[in-house]
């Protein structure tokens, strides 16, 4: 029987300053990366950045297309690269920056059940950082936690 996780746990910080070092640069790469979005539909430009266990950081943005379906969220644009190039790498901090909206704006389903999979797959937590444009940041300790009754490998054994 697997046990249900739910946000329980997340921190509220006002501003950047609040935060570690490599927690600002993190957020500050995901504002650069939310700025060179492709968002000519929606004007919702995201960005996302990540921290690899070897301390590199990579980033992306969503890429919309006039067919709705074909677009992709930056959280997924960033982890798939980050995954087909360094595959080895554990995920260790995720920051997600919006530029056009005041609110916490929080990954999709579809980009949850991808952050999920690659927490599941290196067998450690990603902690998340959602940033908004007028600075404040919610931490969220991991993925799991924003997909309480989550879908994985063990929902596939009969």
């Amino acid at each position: 029987m697997r046990k249900i996780k739910q946000v329980s746990e997340f921190q509220i910080f006002d501003n950047l300053e609040e935060l570690e070092e490599i927690e600002k640069k993190l957020i500050q790469i995901s504002i650069e990366a939310a700025k060179k979005a492709y968002a000519p539909y929606s004007n919702f430009r995201v960005g996302a950045a990540v921290l690899l266990e070897n301390g590199e950081i990579l980033s992306g943005n969503n890429q919309e297309n006039a067919s709705y379906p074909v677009g992709i969220c930056a959280e997924r644009t960033l982890l798939s690269y980050a995954n087909a190039n360094f595959p080895n790498q554990k995920k260790i901090k995720l920051a997600i920056s919006v530029l056009d909206s005041d609110q916490t704006v929080s990954p999709c389903g579809l980009c949850r059940q991808t952050l999920l999979e690659y927490e599941t797959s290196q067998n450690q937590p990603i902690e998340i950082f959602l940033h908004n444009r007028k600075g404040k940041v919610l931490v969220i300790p991991t993925a799991a936690s924003l997909l309480p009754l989550y879908f994985d490998k063990e929902s596939l054994i009969n």
